[in-house]
């Protein structure tokens, strides 16, 4: 099993959270292309050094799985609109957390975040 480091994880987390917000402040300067995924691969991203905190000891097979488990959940939640839960989303933290709809792109994007980072981790902890 590997023993993650806290110490290596959590400033990563907090660069990560930056490289967000920073490409969704400069979106203009990148291709549409690089815009439709990048924000939400990076969330994605954040999502796995999360799990792979909370988890230190976990395998990279078990931090991947709830972190792309976390991801449809948070993805499939924005079918459901109450008014609380939209009151919620309408603010800033709410929504950058919790999205506004379901859209098939950030499915995607989940799935290149979280596979850059379990690709990262199977190579520098190999078969753990």
């Amino acid at each position: 099993m590997p023993h993650r480091n806290p110490i290596l994880y959590i400033p990563s987390t907090l660069l990560v959270v930056c490289l967000g917000l920073l490409s969704r402040k400069f979106s203009y300067l990148l291709p549409d292309v690089i815009n439709t995924y990048l924000g939400d691969a990076l969330w994605a991203v954040m999502i796995y050094l999360m799990i792979a905190t909370i988890g230190k000891s976990w395998s990279v097979n078990r931090v991947g799985f709830y972190s792309i488990l976390f991801c449809y959940a948070i993805e499939l939640s924005q079918f459901y609109n109450a008014p609380w839960i939209d009151a919620i989303r309408n603010t800033r933290l709410g929504g950058l957390i919790l999205g506004f709809g379901f859209l098939w792109s950030d499915i995607m994007a989940y799935i290149l975040g979280v596979s850059a980072m379990f690709l990262l981790e199977k190579i520098a902890y190999g078969n753990r």
